[in-house]
């Protein structure tokens, strides 16, 4: 199951190393709309499927406290590792079964997660724990593209296109949940008070071997590596080595990254 790559201690420290955090565009969209649907006091938000607790970190500042849940021990351990604000938890659990008191929480969010998650049962939860007016909010990304290189010999999406298409038999729903920009999650929200937020775009600037790393951290890559090992890095080799000559670069030249986030927020009923 791709899930179990998570649980993984090795997964998870790439995973806190490489994967992206919650830039402050979604969590200043996400603090706002709170804000416009119950108002303060901002007492108790829940990260679901935390991780290495990069979203969880986020929402320290707007939040008296906010604690970090993930199914994953080995992500857990990661994000404990991590030295952040003191009002920031981190425990083991499921989405589906959350060991909080009826109608306690503010802010439900998860970022990068909620495709993993059995939605009808997550929506149940969330509207048990929630107080009237708090808010859900699932947001995700697509994959970082590289800017400013359109004139290169080879352009660097269909370089990154081609690994994806070496990639496309472990593709599974949970991808395809991503690729539609969480149309299917959307569409799960019970809550009638529901909106979209999309075409949020960031920019953010890190060295090509990042980019790598964050490719050979993903779950398809690794099911790949698992099932095919040898192919599977030879295939990560010729995307680097490709990246590399066609924009002249080397792996450690910083460069520039555009991301596209998305993001589902709803309130609960009064």
């Amino acid at each position: 199951m791709a899930l179990d790559f998570f649980k993984v201690q090795d997964h998870a420290a790439r995973y806190r190393k490489y994967r992206l955090s919650s830039p402050n565009e979604v969590q200043g969209l996400i603090v706002s709309y709170l804000q416009r649907k119950k108002g303060e006091p901002f007492s108790l938000a829940v990260d679901i499927g935390c991780g290495s607790g990069q979203s969880t970190r986020g929402m320290a500042p707007y939040f008296e406290k906010v604690i970090g849940i993930d199914v994953s021990e080995a992500q857990i351990e990661e994000a404990k590792k991590v030295d952040g604000p003191d009002n920031v938890s981190y425990r083991w659990g499921f989405a589906e079964e959350l060991e909080f008191e009826d109608g306690s929480i503010d802010l439900v969010t998860a970022g990068a997660a909620a495709h993993w998650f059995d939605m009808e049962k997550f929506m149940k939860e969330v509207e048990r724990i929630l107080k009237p007016k708090g808010c859900v909010a699932l947001y995700c990304y697509e994959v970082p593209c590289l800017l400013n290189y359109d004139n290169c010999t080879e352009h660097p999406a269909q370089i990154v296109q081609d690994l994806f298409t070496i990639l496309k038999p472990y593709e599974t729903k949970v991808n395809k949940i991503v690729w539609d920009e969480y149309k299917q999650v959307f569409d799960a929200i019970t809550f009638p008070d529901k909106e979209r937020a999309e075409d949020i775009y960031i920019k953010l600037k890190k060295p090509v071997s990042w980019f790598i790393s964050y490719l050979r951290s993903s779950v398809l890559y690794q099911t790949y590596l698992k099932n095919d090992p040898e192919n599977a890095k030879a295939s990560l080799e010729k995307t680097e080595q490709r990246l590399l000559n066609t924009m002249g670069v080397s792996s450690e030249t910083v460069v520039e990254f555009g991301v596209k986030y998305f993001c589902l927020l709803a309130s609960k009923p009064e």
